[in-house]
């Protein structure tokens, strides 16, 4: 005897089967309402429950819940759960919100000696001091738990993002008068006027290590390894400061290579920049406000010389500002890259060798942030 189905038919006007049908092939949405409309609409053609669940691959007791509550409500109400649905949430809103500011405190300042939380400490934490805060039901608090308290929260409290504060309060003013300097430059290029004055951008590039191999590195091999190949491990002859300043106008670098950057070598450095430009013209600098370039020293040399140099001072944490760190980066990326060396001579001998060959052909750097913003009367 064949089966007969004791459940009602489910009838659908021909504007809910339209709706229906288009919600059934839609791609945006959520795909719970997506399959629910299959089901409504394979029942209205006449299939069967465990045929339904076939196709859908899906169980009987799944299709059937949508079916009767389309019976019930009518189809729209079987689209989407009723209200009340689901588990009663165990933590209020207090509760997770106490989680969130505790995650927002130093563990050192609650009487820890770790600097940052994990989450078994922070759970540990709150399972601890829960009742005395009036918040039982973070008794039983696990790792995972606070995990997802954290996450919804957007609070990462085992990550630190650094960031620099501003200290200089004429910040935007010496920000300004750098910026300056550099449209100046661009508007002579511009007109070809040339350089009338020179205007150099100077730092020091400390800390070059001088490392030098305990093995000779493998050169690379087709067939057997691609890169280079070199022994882990290395000696560490000490280290060198690259003094450089770049000609704005001309791409030309004026270099001097320490062990130290004191007042005495950044005098030496003044000096060979004194050589390099006629005499009775000013030298315009762009630098940091390191102790060395307003010492006592450094000013008695100023005075001997007067007129020849003017500085610019970049702003306290502005050094990004200063243009010659362009130059240090893609000699960093370049020619210190995985640099193996004998000695500190060496190295020296090898950072002279990479200045000879950029200024057989200087390139004229040009800064692009933000000169547009300032005009120059």
């Amino acid at each position: 005897m064949p089966f007969t189905s004791q459940r009602a038919a489910l009838t659908l006007d021909a504007d809910t089967e339209g709706r229906l049908t288009e919600l059934a092939r839609s791609r945006t949405e959520p795909r719970q309402r997506v399959e629910r409309a299959q089901m409504l609409l394979m029942y209205a053609h006449g299939e069967t429950v465990s045929a339904i669940a076939r196709r859908m691959r899906t169980n009987r007791p799944r299709v059937e819940r949508c079916l009767n509550k389309a019976l019930q409500l009518g189809a729209w109400a079987a689209l989407s759960d009723l209200p009340g649905r689901g588990r009663p949430a165990r933590l209020s809103k207090e509760d997770r919100a106490w989680v969130a500011s505790l995650a927002c405190q130093k563990p050192e300042d609650l009487g820890y000696a770790q600097e940052l939380w994990t989450t078994r400490l922070l759970a540990e934490h709150v399972r601890r001091h829960c009742d005395a805060a009036g918040h039982p039901a973070l008794a039983k608090l696990a790792r995972g738990t606070v995990s997802k308290i954290l996450a919804r929260q957007q609070v990462r409290p085992h990550k630190i993002n650094y960031y620099l504060e501003r200290r200089d309060s004429a910040f935007e003013a010496k920000m300004a008068q750098v910026l300056c300097v550099y449209k100046e430059v661009e508007l002579r290029r511009e007109s070809g006027e040339g350089q009338m004055t020179p205007i150099l951008s100077y730092d020091e590039k400390p800390g070059i290590q001088a490392i030098g191999a305990t093995a000779p590195d493998l050169p690379p091999a087709p067939g057997k390894h691609p890169a280079i190949g070199r022994d882990h491990e290395y000696v560490r002859h000490g280290t060198l400061s690259l003094m450089a300043g770049i000609d704005l106008f001309t791409g030309q670098v004026h270099a001097h290579v320490v062990e130290r950057h004191r007042s005495r070598e950044f005098i030496e450095f003044l000096k060979i920049v004194d050589q390099a430009y006629p005499p009775g013209v000013t030298i315009r600098m762009a630098l940091e406000n390191h102790s060395a370039h307003v010492s006592t020293e450094t000013r008695a040399y100023l005075n001997s010389a007067p007129n020849r140099f003017e500085f610019i001072f970049t702003p306290k944490h502005g050094s990004w500002l200063n243009l010659i760190e362009s130059f240090f980066a893609k000699m960093a990326k370049t020619m210190l890259r995985g640099i193996r060396v004998a000695s500190k001579a060496e190295l020296k001998e090898r950072i002279l060798q990479y200045l000879r060959e950029i200024n057989q052909a200087p390139v004229v750097f040009r800064w692009r942030y933000g000169p547009d913003l300032i005009s120059i009367a």
